[in-house]
């Protein structure tokens, strides 16, 4: 496990390939359990204990997982993870002390995965990070079917993990593409917000499920898709959402 060196510059990324993992934590003793919990797991742990050590150590670090605290000194995990997603499709989640709905949902919008309130287990963070290791997951057992998936302008490259928009490629977080990749699969059926959270977040997972709603948001805002006439990810009331045709 490595921390920040006392000047605040991150030391040098260590040379394994292992899943690196990037804890954000003012709390040291805390930090020092997540970390002690993910190395037992064989994540590569990288510690870090203000917002802008962070954001410096995650540039030399490029980790695959991130557990961002929301309050930090330095600079917030707000900031930080604005700043992450400019360089990073990393899968950030974002730890708050309060059960506050609007901390939550800020949180999301500036590119956060999921999110989990203080107290919380160490062992449900690592099961929560492993189930976004796994991803992406087989749809329906087969790899047969075309390679693109074609809605009007939208294209969906489900292997190369791209979507083009009338041309123009869209950048999506990771989170983002595994629920577009989801509903694209079975345009026909229409998901409620359960079994899109068991699809992208996993089964194991618990919490307010309207965080669907929330990344939808940030799709439709990507892709131009207005909720009332929306032609990419429609709304079914009463069920959840359903992928539209484009037109």
């Amino acid at each position: 496990m490595v921390h920040d060196t006392p000047t605040g510059q991150p030391a040098p990324p260590a040379q394994s390939r292992g899943v690196r993992a990037l804890v954000v934590e003012d709390d040291v003793p805390m930090a020092t359990l997540i970390g002690h919990y993910l190395e037992r797991e064989g994540y590569e742990v990288r510690l870090s204990h203000d917002g802008v050590a962070a954001v410096q150590a995650a540039r030399g670090l490029d980790p695959d997982v991130v557990v961002l605290d929301l309050g930090l000194p330095g600079q917030d995990g707000i900031e930080v993870c604005r700043q992450l997603r400019t360089f990073s499709d990393a899968y950030v989640v974002m730890l708050t002390a309060r059960a506050d709905e609007l901390d939550t949902l800020i949180g999301l919008s500036v590119g956060a995965d999921d999110y989990m309130t203080k107290p919380f287990s160490p062992r449900e963070l690592v099961a929560r990070l492993r189930a976004m290791q796994r991803r992406p997951r087989p749809l329906d057992g087969s790899d047969a079917g075309p390679t693109f998936r074609r809605f009007g302008t939208l294209t969906i490259d489900p292997t190369g993990r791209d979507v083009w928009l009338e041309d123009e490629t869209v950048p999506l977080t990771r989170t983002e593409f595994d629920v577009l990749a989801v509903l694209s699969a079975r345009p026909r059926m229409a998901f409620s917000r359960r079994q899109l959270i068991d699809q992208v977040w996993g089964e194991t997972w618990v919490g307010d499920e309207h965080l669907v709603d929330v990344h939808v948001g940030h799709l439709r805002r990507k892709l131009g898709d207005d909720a009332g006439a929306a032609r990419f990810i429609r709304t079914v009331r009463g069920v959840g959402y359903r992928m539209g045709t484009g037109e």
